[in-house]
C-alpha cells in the first residue's frame, strides 16, 4: 500500500504505519535503516534519541523498536504530526511523544539531553549546520551522544561541529547519510 513503510526490526518488526502523502516527505529506505541500525547496534537500547524533522517517523520508530528508552519526534507540518500521533496510537507506543513545532525554534528552547539524535532535514534546505550548532551549543547532547546526519549525496554537510567525529558514512542513490559521535566529555 502507499504511504506505508515497514519497521524492520526490534519489537515491532514486519508491523506498517502509515505517513502522510506530503511533497518533499522521503522516508528513509529499509535498507538505509538496516544499515544505520546495524552502526547504533549497542546504541539504542534505553538511549534518549531525538528525530528531528521526523517526517515519515520511519528513523523514531525504528529506534522504539529496538529499545529506545524514550524518542521525541519533531515535526512542523500539522498534518504529518497527526498521523505521527496515530502511528503512536497503533503501535501503543507510549515511549514516542511528536512534538508539532518548527525544528530551529524548537531547538531555541529549554534542552533536555540525548544520547542519540537522528537528523533528516529537507535537501537543499541549509538546515544541518545551523541544527548541528544548536544541538552542539544547546546543551541537547550527552557525552558520547551519536548523530545520525542523511542529506544529498555529495560533499559532507558545512556546519558540523570540529569536535563530532565521523564514524561511519555511506552514499546511497542521491543520499549520503553520515554518523557522528560527540566526544565523550566537552
Amino acid at each position: 500500500m502507499r504511504n506505508e513503510l515497514r519497521i524492520i526490526g526490534g519489537v515491532w518488526r514486519s508491523r506498517r504505519i502509515r505517513f502522510a502523502p506530503e511533497p518533499g516527505l522521503r522516508p528513509t529506505p529499509d535498507r538505509v535503516r538496516e544499515t544505520v541500525f546495524n552502526w547504533l547496534q549497542n546504541a539504542v537500547a534505553g538511549a534518549a534519541c531525538l528525530d528531528l524533522y521526523a517526517g515519515s517517523g520511519a528513523l523514531g520508530f525504528e529506534a522504539a523498536s529496538r529499545g529506545a528508552a524514550r524518542v521525541v519526534q519533531v515535526e512542523r507540518n500539522p498534518r504529518v504530526c497527526a498521523v505521527l500521533k496515530q502511528s503512536c496510537a497503533m503501535l501503543d507506543a507510549s515511549r514516542v511523544s511528536v512534538i508539532c513545532a518548527e525544528t530551529l525554534k524548537f531547538l531555541s528552547g529549554r534542552p533536555e539531553v540525548f544520547d542519540l539524535v537522528f537528523l533528516d532535514p529537507p535537501f537543499r534546505a541549509g538546515q544541518v549546520g545551523p541544527c548541528c550548532r544548536k544541538l552542539e551549543q544547546g546543551g541537547w547532547l550527552k557525552p558520547g551522544a551519536r548523530i545520525y546526519v542523511e542529506a544529498e549525496a555529495g560533499p559532507a554537510p558545512e556546519g558540523v561541529p570540529a569536535n563530532w567525529t565521523l564514524l561511519r558514512e555511506k552514499t546511497s542513490g542521491d543520499v549520503a547519510y553520515r554518523l557522528y559521535q560527540r566526544p565523550q566529555e566537552s
